[in-house]
């Protein structure tokens, strides 16, 4: 806690903290004091982390709206606030005061309970999500195994709401877009162990600082030496497999509702929005994890820039815009074309990308030395 605080206060302010540093170890004792702090500490990051990502992911719909609006030659929301600014809350307002319909033989703790399993791992993961070496909830050392273990526990959420409905639509839907979510995960995780082979870590803060160096990185050309040049089909297959893991466009087969129904068909007001936020927070977490791991996070894109957390935010917009663009562009694939590209072209990609890496880095020509 110290040594990030005295990196983020200014110089004027750092007497301050010793002093108050030394007030508190006389008072309670060095041990008790240290323990408060690590315990206030951890509070305070937590909320720094939540309170805003509850917000960022309220107004990435309005950002979308008004993003596939541009795309489509339409205004988007302008009437609630200036500029729709406000379109946001309002949305949060009609959802919260609509009624939660529980169909009459749904077993009701786990119709209600389903929600939180989709929406809280998107939320948990972020514990060791660094913005940059010093903000971080919890820098752990299997940081990318936490994330992969606890994104994973989505999945339950998703079949427990189908299974709790006692509606066979929902059921059939919650198993077909399981079926979906654990079909891309296989991609997702192969392409992560192509990353972490590289990185030889499985630590986020360890995998960005790798990007920062060889050969065009001693040049002041970072960008290129950042993992989504070298390992290019591994960040095809990630970023696409995420829209997948989201039920994103092109890969929304459950919000298809007049083709094939969806596992939240019996669901409605807030029940029903925190599916939706379950949604856009996987989303907002799978840009950052792409900035993360194949764009070079806080990383500058040329040597005379410094880093920044504003290019890990400017990276993690540029991609949710890359989501934004796809719903508004491309149709919807049917099922069988889903699976069929998750285990026929996404798995074997992997596979064979997972040798040329192995040779290449047991190789004379390792550019990753």
């Amino acid at each position: 806690m110290v040594e990030t605080l005295q990196q983020l206060l200014p110089g004027f302010l750092l007497p301050y903290l010793d002093q108050a540093l030394q007030l508190g170890a006389g008072y309670f004792g060095p041990v008790v004091w240290q323990n408060l702090l690590t315990g206030v500490w951890a509070v305070i990051k937590v909320m720094l982390v939540i309170a805003p990502l509850l917000l960022v992911v309220a107004y990435t719909t309005y950002a979308e709206r008004k993003v596939i609006g541009a795309i489509q030659v339409r205004i988007g929301p302008n009437r609630v606030g200036p500029l729709g600014l406000i379109q946001p809350l309002a949305d949060g307002l009609k959802v919260m005061l609509k009624e939660v319909v529980i169909p009459a033989k749904a077993d009701r703790a786990v119709f209600l309970l389903a929600p939180v399993f989709a929406f809280a791992p998107a939320l948990v993961a972020w514990a060791v999500i660094p913005f940059n070496e010093f903000l971080i909830v919890a820098n752990v050392n299997a940081g990318l195994l936490f994330v992969m273990a606890v994104t994973s526990i989505s999945v339950y959420g998703i079949i427990l709401a189908g299974w709790a409905s006692n509606s066979k639509y929902a059921f059939l839907g919650a198993m077909r877009s399981a079926a979906q979510m654990i079909s891309y995960e296989v991609a997702m995780g192969l392409s992560l162990v192509v990353v972490m082979m590289i990185s030889s870590s499985l630590n986020l803060v360890d995998i960005v600082k790798s990007q920062d160096q060889g050969l065009f990185a001693g040049m002041g050309l970072k960008f290129l030496s950042w993992n989504w040049l070298s390992l290019w089909p591994m960040f095809v297959v990630y970023l696409v497999s995420i829209f997948a893991e989201c039920n994103r466009a092109p890969f929304d087969l459950a919000e298809g509702e007049s083709e094939i129904v969806g596992y939240h068909v019996e669901y409605s007001g807030m029940a029903f929005a925190v599916f939706q936020l379950a949604e856009y927070s996987a989303m907002l977490l799978g840009s950052t994890l792409v900035a993360l791991l194949f764009l070079g996070g806080w990383l500058s894109p040329v040597g005379f820039l410094p880093d920044s957390i504003l290019w890990l935010f400017g990276k993690i917009f540029a991609l949710l815009v890359v989501f934004f663009w796809a719903r508004s562009t491309f149709p919807r694939y049917r099922y069988d074309q889903v699976m069929r590209l998750g285990w026929k072209v996404f798995i074997p990609v992997c596979l064979t990308w997972l040798t040329v890496v192995g040779v290449w880095m047991m190789s004379p020509w390792n550019i990753w030395k």
